[in-house]
């Protein structure tokens, strides 16, 4: 298993949480096996983003993919998101 997180910023939590939910489907047969999210306690608009894969090459691709830059630009992510990924040690 490969855990890819994501942090960034969103310019409205409800707006980027209704587009995130929409690309469920999509982002499974993209290689998510499953997913969390949760935000700072002070401030729901920095959100961090868990999304789990069978491979790193899954992770990389999804990560990469043209497709995902579109639905967290059209669900408001601010910025450049950080993104990493780590494995069970």
């Amino acid at each position: 298993m490969v855990r890819m997180v994501v942090h960034h910023r969103v310019d409205a939590y409800p707006r980027w949480r209704v587009a995130y939910d929409a690309f469920d489907e999509e982002r499974r047969g993209m290689g998510v096996t499953d997913h969390e999210v949760f935000c700072a306690v002070d401030d729901p608009n920095d959100v961090t983003v868990i999304h789990d894969f069978a491979t790193i090459d899954e992770a990389k691709a999804f990560a990469e993919s043209v497709r995902l830059r579109e639905v967290m630009d059209d669900a408001g992510v601010l910025g450049t998101p950080e993104v990493w990924f780590s494995a069970p040690a």
